[in-house]
């Protein structure tokens, strides 16, 4: 590539324009792969979507730090789409009064459980501190997983990347482990989707349902509510009573 080539892509490659194609073109080829496979677990299009992206900036040269910057906009959108998952859950109000208890009992231990395993997980594999401090919010969205490990002393990258892999492995995993313990209530098995694996786990529930998708919406902002209101004060608790 020619010394002017080789200018022109390093400009391109570090304008909004460039980020926000890339991210919408590696998406939209995600969603065609997982719709020509069926929607299977196995393809879902946020996993291949970022090794594309991941596969694109590796071989461009251009860093994550730059491409993030860069795309700011879709990063912005994550609030207001978070808020607009109400619309739906709006109608199902009769069935969620019915089942108000279970839910939020159900909340409560889902929500200690996924902080308390990860950070006493990685205190026994001895890792280090700002990892603890940065794996505790995993099930959150990831803005308010980003905010808590900042606030905390972890790393938001770290607890970015944290969120994705454990958003698309509970989207991979999570129908085959319901069939295998016989859950077959939509309103339990999408709760529980968008509590463990918050917005991936959210989109591949409405993939399948409408009713799936809504109740996995309230487990994502319900869980990324309690979150944010007891991970500032446990994790770090955790951190330092058991290191």
């Amino acid at each position: 590539m020619s010394v002017s080539w080789q200018r022109a892509w390093t400009e391109l490659g570090h304008t909004p324009m460039f980020a926000l194609g890339l991210t919408l073109l590696a998406y939209l080829c995600a969603l065609w792969i997982a719709k020509r496979c069926q929607y299977s677990p196995l393809a879902n299009p946020v996993v291949i979507a970022v090794t594309m992206i991941v596969v694109v900036l590796l071989g461009s040269g251009i860093s994550y730090e730059r491409y993030f910057a860069s795309a700011q906009a879709i990063h912005l959108m994550l609030g207001p789409v978070t808020v607009a998952l109400a619309i739906p859950l709006a109608r199902q109000l009769p069935k969620l009064r019915r089942q108000l208890l279970p839910l939020m009992m159900g909340l409560l231990a889902g929500c200690l459980t996924a902080m308390c395993s990860a950070v006493l997980m990685i205190i026994w594999m001895q890792g280090s501190t700002q990892l603890a401090l940065s794996i505790g919010p995993k099930s959150a969205t990831t803005p308010i997983a980003m905010g808590i490990a900042d606030k905390i002393g972890g790393s938001p990258s770290i607890a970015a990347a944290i969120v994705i892999l454990t958003g698309a492995f509970g989207a991979l995993v999570a129908r085959y482990l319901f069939n295998w313990m016989r859950i077959t209530s939509p309103e339990i098995r999408g709760f529980a989707l968008g509590l463990a694996a918050h917005g991936i786990g959210t989109a591949r529930a409405f993939q399948v349902s409408k009713e799936l998708g809504t109740f996995a919406g309230l487990g994502m902002g319900l869980n990324g509510m309690l979150t944010a209101f007891i991970a500032p004060t446990l994790v770090p608790l955790l951190v330092r009573y058991f290191y």
